[in-house]
């Protein structure tokens, strides 16, 4: 599936210290790379690796994962949403407008044959 560009003014990059293993690495240099996509609110807080470059190509990877999935819920939403609209419009079959009419017909005899009890009384 092909990508979204992600523009780099939309997203806020960044850098905390980790936590977890990798010692001293850890204690001292900020590994862990946050990433906020200011347009759709996504963060992604990516502390896999011991270095931050790693970190850092991860979560870019990851934001871009993220929002592909988003769009696709959102266009199988919109599509979901069609074929809802395309079902509710779509016409009776000749059977059902048949069975439909038929129903009917039925109820307005017992209503007809209601009235008629009730003007003998």
């Amino acid at each position: 599936m092909v990508g979204t560009i992600i523009s780099k003014d939309d997203v806020i990059e960044s850098f905390v210290r980790s936590s977890g293993p990798g010692g001293q690495n850890v204690n001292k240099v900020a590994t862990c790379v946050v990433l906020i996509h200011q347009p759709s609110g996504i963060i992604i807080k990516c502390q896999e690796f011991r270095t931050q470059v790693q970190n850092r190509k991860l979560a870019w990877t990851l934001l871009q994962k993220a929002l592909d999935e988003r769009l696709e819920q959102e266009k199988q939403h919109r599509k979901s949403r069609r074929e809802k609209i395309r079902r509710q419009n779509r016409k009776r079959s000749l059977s059902a407008k048949e069975r439909m009419l038929e129903d009917k017909k039925k109820n307005t005899f017992k209503k007809e044959n209601r009235k008629k009890s009730k003007d003998w009384d």
